[in-house]
C-alpha cells in the first residue's frame, strides 16, 4: 500500500511539474562598447558602473541609478526620437498597475505618490519616457515629470492634465503635435461633453468652479491605419480612441517605435506589462476582443489619433506653485 501510494505521489508530481510554464529566458548579458564607455567617462561612470546600468530595466533602478543613466543616456543617444525608443524599451516589463500616482506629498486628495519607477499605467509610462528622455539628471527628470503632468507644471488634482484629448494633448503641444487631420488618410468627427467640476466633485470630494466644456476633435479609423502607418515616427505620442453607446474617447495611449524589418510597433504600458507589438497586431489582437465581447455593451476600438513628438521641444516655465489656501480658525481675528 505504502509502495502504491508512493508511486501515486511521483506520477502526481510529475504531472504538475510537466504543466508548470517555461521560465522566460534571462536576457543575454550586455557589453558595453568602446563608445559607450568613452561616453560613459565623459558622464562621469567606470566600466563596471555602466555594464550594471546596462543590464537593468528601467524600473529595477534607483532614482540615483536613474540619474547616472540618463546623464549617459544623452551622449550615447544624441537623436531624440532614438533615445526615446531605446528608453521605452529598456522599460518592457515594467508591471502595470492604474491610478499609481496621485499627488503626494504635495496633496492628499489622491493619496499615491508623485513617483514609482517600479510600475506605470498607460500615461504614466509615456509621461516617464518622454520626462527621461529630456533630462540628463534625476532633477531634471522630476521636474520635467511635473512638467508634463500637470498644467504649467502646478501640482495639484485640480490642475492635473486627467483629459487626455482636452488636456493632456493641448497642455504639451511644446512637447507633440496633432498631427492626425494631416498623414492623408480619412477623419472621423467626435464630440465630448467634459464635466471637470463634476469629476473632481466625484473622484476627489472636492469642489471647483469650471464651467463644462464640449471638446471636438478627430480619429482615424482603425481600417485606414495601414494607408498611413508608414508616416509615422519613432517617439509620435499615439491616442486608441474607443466607443460605447455613440461616445468616443481616448481610452489608452502608447508609443510609436520602429522595429527592425520598418513596421511601426506600439509600445504601451498595458496588463499585464509593458509590452511592444506591431501597431496591425494590436489592431488584430483588439479585433478579437471586441469579437468575443459583441452585445455586452463594453467599449470597442474605433480608431487612433496620432501627435508628433516635436524636433526641439523647449518646455515652457513652470508657473509658481501656489501657497495654499488657509482655513479659518474659529475665534480667530477675521474668522
Amino acid at each position: 500500500m505504502q509502495k502504491t501510494l508512493a508511486s501515486l505521489t511521483l506520477l502526481l508530481l510529475l504531472a504538475a511539474c510537466a504543466h508548470q510554464p517555461t521560465p522566460p529566458a534571462a536576457p543575454p548579458h550586455i557589453e558595453p562598447t568602446a563608445a559607450q564607455l568613452q561616453n560613459a567617462q565623459r558622464a562621469g561612470l567606470d566600466a563596471a558602473q555602466l555594464g550594471d546600468l546596462l543590464n537593468k530595466p528601467l524600473y529595477r533602478m534607483q532614482p540615483a541609478e536613474l540619474g547616472r543613466f540618463l546623464a549617459w543616456q544623452q551622449l550615447d543617444q544624441p537623436a531624440l526620437r532614438q533615445r526615446v525608443a531605446a528608453l521605452a524599451r529598456k522599460n518592457i516589463g515594467q508591471p502595470y498597475e492604474l491610478f499609481l500616482l496621485g499627488e503626494f506629498p504635495y496633496e492628499t486628495y489622491d493619496a499615491q505618490p508623485l513617483f514609482d519607477l517600479s510600475k506605470s499605467d498607460c500615461v504614466v509610462f509615456v509621461e516617464h519616457v518622454y520626462a527621461m528622455a529630456l533630462s540628463a539628471s534625476w532633477e531634471e527628470f522630476f521636474w520635467m515629470l511635473q512638467r508634463i503632468r500637470y498644467r504649467d507644471g502646478v501640482i495639484g488634482v485640480a490642475t492635473r492634465n486627467h483629459y487626455t484629448e482636452a488636456d493632456w494633448n493641448l497642455a504639451n503641444r511644446w512637447l507633440v503635435t496633432d498631427v492626425t487631420a494631416t498623414l492623408g488618410a480619412p477623419t472621423q468627427p467626435y464630440r465630448q461633453h467634459i464635466d471637470r467640476q463634476a469629476f473632481l466633485k466625484k473622484q476627489f470630494k472636492i469642489t471647483r468652479e469650471i464651467p463644462p466644456q464640449d471638446f471636438d476633435d478627430l480619429y482615424v479609423a482603425k481600417q485606414d491605419v495601414a494607408a498611413i502607418e508608414a508616416q509615422l515616427q519613432d517617439g509620435d505620442f499615439v491616442n486608441i480612441i474607443s466607443t460605447r453607446g455613440g461616445e468616443f474617447w481616448a481610452s489608452h495611449v502608447g508609443l510609436i517605435v520602429t522595429g527592425a524589418d520598418g513596421s511601426r510597433h506600439l509600445l504601451h504600458s498595458s496588463e499585464p506589462q509593458v509590452r511592444e507589438e506591431t501597431l496591425q497586431g494590436f489592431i488584430n489582437r483588439m479585433a478579437e476582443r471586441d469579437a468575443r465581447q459583441a452585445g455586452q455593451n463594453k467599449a470597442q476600438l474605433a480608431g487612433f489619433k496620432f501627435l508628433r513628438l516635436n524636433d526641439s521641444p523647449e518646455p515652457p516655465p513652470m508657473a509658481p506653485q501656489p501657497r495654499p489656501a488657509r482655513s479659518p480658525v474659529p475665534g480667530q481675528a477675521g474668522s
